[in-house]
């Protein structure tokens, strides 16, 4: 990382004076350092003033689907089909499930630097351990892990999860359920978002993302959760692919 921030310093002839990262978890603002991270070895270190110090300029940190949604907001999906959103909800539905919220067109942290952390709310008591300690988080049931995992469990089989969506539009019957649950657990969550920040937007990115059957079946799966008798939040697939975080990350020192 600092070979590649020398040299593209050399190229424009300029050092940055400052540099935003995308980073998994997130910082404590109390006490100043890494939490949450599933990359553990994070955890517990000050990240920021590590790589201020190896990289001789300042350093701002945010959690990669924060980011996400921060570039979704302001250059990507969001922008385009609400240009005046007043309140934008960026999830990653990848291995894991993460979101970040923006609010006027800033990322919000709250009080414990844990603000969007949708993915780690309980869902399915007594379900699958998740690795932050509790069972049954929304992660681990409609991240594509927990996608798998969930197939196997019916059918015995071992599939990714592109092949359990190509399966999904054939006869089997267990992929067809697989997906089915996914729908069904994600309305009752994104209705409990949606009751709680009632978003413009919802931009959904990651792999699970990539699922037409998400957006198909979204306005039956949410309304029978919202406390409201109709569905105007718009759910969108992202614009900005895998740059989002990278735009988000260069947007925090905007």
């Amino acid at each position: 990382m600092k070979l590649l921030i020398d040299r593209c310093a050399e190229q424009l002839e300029q050092r940055p004076l400052a540099i935003g990262f995308g980073t998994p978890g997130t910082l404590d603002p109390r006490h100043g350092v890494m939490k949450n991270c599933n990359s553990t070895a994070l955890n517990g270190k000050p990240l920021d003033k590590d790589l201020s110090q190896l990289l001789d300029a300042q350093v701002v940190l945010a959690n990669d689907a924060n980011c996400f949604a921060l570039a979704e907001a302001h250059f990507g999906a969001a922008k385009r089909v609400k240009p005046n959103a007043e309140v934008v909800f960026g999830i990653i539905m990848g291995t894991g499930v993460g979101s970040g919220v923006v609010v006027n067109g800033k990322c919000l942290y709250g009080c414990h630097g844990i603000a969007g952390e949708w993915g780690h709310n309980v869902i399915e008591p007594n379900g699958a351990p998740c690795y932050c300690g509790q069972s049954g988080c929304l992660e681990t049931v409609i991240s594509g892990k927990g996608l798998e995992r969930f197939y196997f469990e019916q059918s015995g089989v071992e599939l990714s999860l592109p092949e359990i969506v190509e399966r999904a539009a054939g006869n089997d019957l267990h992929a067809q359920a697989t997906l089915a649950r996914m729908s069904h657990y994600f309305g009752i969550a994104a209705a409990q978002i949606i009751n709680v920040l009632d978003p413009d937007v919802i931009v959904i990115g990651g792999g699970v993302g990539n699922i037409d059957v998400l957006y198909q079946q979204a306005q039956q799966a949410i309304l029978p959760h919202l406390f409201n008798g109709e569905l105007n939040t718009q759910i969108v697939k992202p614009d900005l692919g895998d740059s989002a975080g990278v735009f988000g990350a260069a947007a925090l020192v905007k």
